[in-house]
């Protein structure tokens, strides 16, 4: 199979879809792998370390797209790159459909396979796809909490872990799911005063029997919600309904309420977010001011450390992309049932309840699209 690597144009998205191993791995199966020129470079590859592994630099995303028959990126196609996909080619890639019309509009014109990470599924029910960058966003949002709430970016001027005679911030996270496990361990690292609210209850007893008294898990409810966003310095938004778009749980109206300057970081601005007055930012201008509150909303967070990303990424997609090249789609969705939850959409039809249900649309099985 001919797979081909575009560089990322989203903005300030350094990350890349395959690395060098990856494309070694592939050529090793008989593969021949298109790599579109500094695709790598904001990830630490340059074209000839993709060279030395065997790939094929061209200079064009239009050539990438041509000339291959799958696509695979990082982020989802932005309009530009929709116009290039052609029928019947494969897009392997993070979609986030349900809060975006437009793109799913040129997916399903586009009549290509579109799979998402963010909805394959493994045996257990987890997101193997999604999870390392839940877990490198987690981390960001404490670190990128921290830098709003500096005087200097026009924050309340506090200090995470405060120091002896001053107490620490106050850090509330809504959801204990990766993404508010990972921003929980990093809170907790520096000494913040952390607390967590879920509503799966054996979650919460998990992230309590990890942390024991260091942290404090809550049920979620309308009251404790309001109760704990209302004392907060910073709030992580980290609630996921897989394919779906985010629930919208802290409003305009709670704001108001809140301690002036506090800070909201919203993890799941991909999936639309969680606080009703949150829309998607850039590294490039990744605040914006509402009611006195910062909120920050950057919706490809672990593009900043592209690196780390890239690898974290490439470590989870490699065995999927293999086994697509290897068996080719049909095969690859028919045979595996966790990768088969992945199909958003297929020759112009929505393939996932979830996205159908968020945007209007007709459901069409996945399992009855294939068998066409």
């Amino acid at each position: 199979m001919i797979v081909g690597v575009p560089k990322e144009i989203k903005n300030n998205e350094f990350r890349v879809g395959l690395t060098p191993a990856g494309v070694r791995e592939l050529t090793a199966h008989g593969h021949n792998i298109l790599i579109q020129s500094e695709a790598g470079d904001g990830a630490g590859f340059n074209d000839r370390s993709y060279t030395n592994a065997g790939a094929k630099i061209v200079q064009s995303a239009a050539d990438v797209y041509s000339l291959s028959q799958m696509i695979v990126k990082v982020k989802e196609p932005q309009p530009h790159e929709c116009e290039l996909l052609h029928p019947g080619q494969i897009l392997f890639t993070f979609l986030h459909l349900a809060p975006d019309p437009e793109q799913t509009k040129c997916l399903i014109e586009s009549n290509a396979i579109a799979i998402a990470y963010e909805t394959v599924t493994d045996n257990h029910g987890g997101l193997p796809l999604l999870s390392p960058m839940s877990e490198v966003a987690g981390r960001m949002s404490i670190q990128a909490g921290i830098h709003a709430l500096e005087s200097s970016q026009g924050g309340p001027g506090i200090l995470l872990g405060g120091v002896p005679g001053v107490p620490p911030a106050k850090v509330t996270i809504i959801g204990g799911g990766v993404v508010g496990l990972n921003a929980a361990r990093m809170a907790l690292g520096l000494g913040a005063n952390v607390t967590i609210l879920d509503r799966n209850v054996t979650r919460l007893r998990t992230l309590d029997s990890q942390y024991g008294p260091n942290l404090t898990t809550l049920y979620s409810t309308t009251e404790s919600l309001e109760t704990e966003v209302y004392s907060a310095d910073l709030v992580i938004g980290a609630v996921l309904i897989p394919g779906d778009s985010a629930p919208r749980l802290v409003t305009r109206k709670m704001l108001k309420n809140m301690r002036q300057g506090a800070v909201l970081v919203d993890v799941a601005i991909d999936q639309g977010g969680c606080f009703e007055t949150s829309h998607p930012t850039t590294h490039q201008q990744p605040t914006f001011v509402i009611d006195n509150i910062i909120h920050y909303c950057v919706a490809n967070m672990p593009g900043a450390v592209a690196r780390t990303a890239t690898f974290a990424l490439t470590n989870a997609t490699l065995p999927f992309i293999l086994k697509l090249a290897d068996q080719g789609y049909r095969q690859a969705l028919l045979d595996e049932p966790n990768l088969r939850n992945g199909l958003n959409v297929y020759h112009g039809a929505i393939t996932h309840p979830a996205v159908a249900h968020a945007l209007g649309y007709k459901y069409l099985p996945a399992v009855d699209a294939l068998a066409h």
